[in-house]
Formats: C-alpha cells, structure tokens, sequence
C-alpha cells in the first residue's frame, strides 16, 4: 500500500471553515510523493539550518534545531540523509526510528524554505536518514531576513547548559515576547508529523496566565498545521534568540480559537489565534547566531496592547 495522499480530514475541515476548499484544492498536488532531485537537492545541499519534529522515548512531541554546514543535508530521489544531530541536552537527542518525522529547512538570507515529512528510517552516531514521503515549498511571507553565522569555536564538544521545567520561567518569557520568529511542530494520528516556520513583529507571540497564543496569519490555504491540531492537539514549540544563541523549547498541547475578525489582536484579519498550553520546557544553546534582521515587510501590526501576565 502506497503513502496517502492529498489533505487529510483535519486540513479539510479547516479549509471548509476558513472558506478556502476551492482554493486549497488546488494546492494538492503540492502533497504528492516527491523527488528530491534537481532543485531540491540543491537548495537543500546549500543550506545550514534545518529544523526536526519528533517524538522523544516518552512520546512527547518537540521541535529541535539541526544547524550544520552547507552539505551536511544530502538528497537522493525520496531519501534525505542529515549528517548533524540534536545536541547534547536536547530532548530529541535520543531519538527512536521508525517514527514519523517532519523537517523544514529554511533560508532566511533569501526567505526561502522547504517542508519535508516522513519517516526516520535510521539514527546513527553522526546522523539521521528520512524517508520522505512529501516535500514542497513554502512562499517567503513572514520571513525576517538573517544571515545566520556559527560562532568561533562552535564546533567544540562542550555540553551546553540546559534549564528543564513544566512551565516557562520569567526569561523564557521575555525570549518568546521579543520574537519574531518560531516554529510549530504538530503531528496527525496516521499521516505523521511536521514542521512549519512563523513569524510576525516582535510581540507577535503573547504570553498571558493561560499560555501562549498568536494570531493565524493569511498564508497559502493549505492548513497543514492547523489541520493536524484539529485532529490531535499535540503540538511543539522552538524559539531562537539569534543575538545569544539560546534556544527555548516548549511540548504541550495547541488548539485554535475561531473568533470575530478584527477583533483586538486578529492581526493578520483571518479571525483565527492558536492558543498553547506548555507542559515541558527546555531551554539550552545551539551555535546559530545573526547579527543584523531585516523584518518582512508585510508583517502585520499588533492590534492590541495586552497586559500579558507571566504564565
């Protein structure tokens, strides 16, 4: 039997609720068994970051960062070896095979990115290889332009500090507030698990006595990550701060609130937020560092001025 194909339920549902099914239907060859060949290949081969959905021996879901040199992502046909691995203190850095996988690599010098889902075919002392069962570009809205950079003597074995906990702590906090960028990682019971980037002005992310939340932007109406919490709430968090190196990593569980557009903080108009509840956090350091970031120009404005409560 063949991989499915297509849009599942969840993404369905979306897409009828959101008014898009037509649209979006348009967009589903774009799920199709892929290969990596060509251009695919290529800007993958140039790339130096790359970011993995899994689950760890526990089976909570995390979103991990994979940074390594140009040439340390290699794909054949509908194979993509990964010649890096989570670092020491990351919660996928014990990662099992056989499981459902999802990874995005991204170019933000040039606001590019390509999403690639599977399974992990191996994991061995000094990488990963996926069996890719979908993979398909992404346009460049909400990408804020880096030119990212390892820091001398990055490439040393030292275990960096890791703090772990059930909930995010006062600079955890002031991390996700300052951001302006993360990425989401959710999972379906069947067809596997993904990574996804977004992005918006600094606050876009709020933290109040609940959780996260953030508005869903307008984006290409395929729904995949909205689609997969609608059919399992499961749901991953990772933010970079690119000035310091830390990373900040949150497991819990997401669902989205449809409300009244324009209400206060609809900012992108779509009447739709995504509110997450942490369960575990970690945060420690990777060598993925940018000085300087150009915003997206069309990121759109806060529309509320929250008085945001330390969770």
């Amino acid at each position: 039997m063949g991989v499915p194909t297509g849009f599942h339920e969840g993404e369905l549902a979306v897409q009828r609720r959101a008014g898009v099914g037509g649209p979006a239907a348009r967009l589903a060859g774009m799920l199709a068994p892929p290969d990596l060949s060509g251009g695919a290949a290529i800007f993958l081969r140039d790339r130096d970051l790359a970011v993995l959905t899994a689950r760890d021996r526990d089976g909570l879901l995390w979103t991990s960062p994979l940074p390594g040199a140009p040439g340390f992502l290699v794909a054949r046909d509908r194979s993509l070896e990964v010649h890096a691995l989570p670092a020491p203190g990351d919660p996928l850095a014990d990662l099992a095979t056989d499981q459902p996988v999802g990874m995005i690599a991204i170019d933000f010098a040039t606001r590019r990115r390509l999403r690639i889902n599977g399974s992990l075919a191996g994991a061995g002392p000094s990488g990963l290889t996926v069996a890719v069962d979908q993979a398909y570009g992404n346009c460049p809205q909400y990408i804020q332009r880096r030119h990212l950079h390892r820091p001398p003597g990055s490439a040393g074995t030292r275990v960096p500090e890791v703090r772990s906990g059930d909930s995010p702590d006062a600079e955890d906090v002031r991390l996700i507030r300052a951001a302006d960028t993360f990425f989401l990682g959710t999972a379906h019971p069947t067809r596997g698990a993904d990574a996804s980037h977004r992005g918006g002005t600094p606050g876009f992310v709020r933290a109040d006595s609940d959780g996260l939340w953030w508005p869903d932007y307008p984006g290409n109406n395929m729904f995949n990550s909205l689609g997969n919490l609608a059919a399992d709430s499961t749901a991953a968090l990772l933010f970079l701060d690119f000035t310091t190196g830390t990373t900040l990593q949150l497991s819990g569980t997401a669902a989205v609130d449809w409300t009244a557009p324009g209400v206060p903080g609809d900012d992108g108009g779509t009447g739709r937020r995504v509110r997450f509840a942490p369960r575990r956090v970690v945060r420690t350091t990777v060598p993925v560092l940018a000085e300087t970031v150009a915003p997206y120009p069309r990121n759109p404005p806060l529309t509320d001025t929250p008085d945001q409560e330390t969770p």
